[in-house]
């Protein structure tokens, strides 16, 4: 059996000092009849006994772990109940319940305080919240003088208009994003968007800090602070001497003519393996030239002694 705790009547909530004892005593002795009551439910995985908590004077609640795969931390909760001088329980409810460390489901977000920026999508629908402080009535004041002039003189207005909130709320944004004059990009700018030739500035009351992006290659089509700033303004100049270094052109239809020494044979191997047998064999057939001439000419001078000839 696991470790029993029985909160104290003096801190236990809801109870009167006054209560009966006998009724709390029979209360948290009914962990048997808690026990039974979760084995007849039939789902099973009922573990060790947790300990038991009163709810008042005439209701406790008996815990054990839960053994349930998916329910790590869960617990099983079975409520009883007891009324003065009664000799036994009566069973109130069955649950199972998180534990302070078991894994639950976090708390349901609407829908609509879900949505982040990024999320809409081609063909997605998004309508304003109702009375969103970041619109008013086009027909009442926007607090922009430059949009509220021009609407007066022309006699036209937009439904609905962004307010003073909405526009602060807009530049509060843009300021402290990657567009601002605090990103990396922008401390580390030999200049700044104000003084850019690519820079483009809103109108309105806006136009005095923000501005977008007209380089394709930098922050394009992007709303930038005027103190904003990347490696591709206007004004940028490289450094003396920058680029890739210069080298002679490579002709790489030239032709080099490489000398490979022959590759040695067997018989190269045999001519020249001992060039004194060489020489030997050289002597010895001169030698054998030599014998033969000199019996031809003692056969010639005795045929010419007897007067015969071949």
């Amino acid at each position: 059996m696991g470790f029993v705790s029985v909160v104290p009547s003096a801190t236990a909530p809801g109870t009167d000092p006054a209560v009966d004892p006998a009724v709390r005593s029979l209360l948290a002795g009914a962990v048997d009849v808690a026990r039974t009551a979760l084995v007849e439910l039939g789902e099973g995985g009922i573990g060790a006994y947790l300990g038991v908590t009163f709810e008042n004077e005439y209701a406790a609640t008996h815990r054990f772990a839960a053994e349930l795969p998916g329910y790590r931390g869960w617990q099983w909760a079975v409520v009883v109940a007891a009324v003065p001088g009664s000799d036994h329980v009566t069973l109130s409810e069955l649950a199972l319940l998180p534990g302070p460390d078991s894994l639950i489901a976090p708390a349901w977000v609407p829908w609509n305080e879900r949505i982040r920026p990024g999320d809409l999508g081609p063909g997605d629908l998004l309508a304003p919240v109702p009375d969103d402080p970041r619109l008013v009535p086009g027909y009442v004041q926007s607090g922009d003088p430059e949009v509220d002039e021009t609407a007066l003189e022309i006699g036209l207005g937009r439904k609905q208009v962004m307010s003073l909130e909405g526009r602060l709320e807009d530049a509060q944004r843009w300021y402290e994003g990657d567009y601002g004059p605090n990103s990396e990009m922008a401390k580390a700018a030999p200049s700044t968007c104000g003084l850019c030739g690519f820079y483009l500035p809103l109108a309105g009351s806006l136009r005095a800090a923000f501005g977008v992006c007209g380089n394709e290659f930098a922050a394009d089509g992007h709303v930038v602070h005027a103190e904003y700033g990347c490696g591709a303004h206007s004004d940028t100049t490289l450094p003396t001497g920058a680029g890739s270094p210069q080298y002679s052109a490579y002709d790489d239809a030239a032709v080099e003519i490489v000398e490979i020494p022959r590759a040695r044979t067997e018989s190269d191997s045999t001519e020249t393996s001992d060039p004194a047998e060489k020489a030997t064999s050289d002597e010895e057939d001169a030698s054998d030239g030599k014998d033969v001439s000199t019996e031809v000419n003692d056969a010639t001078e005795k045929n010419d002694a007897t007067g015969q000839t071949d």
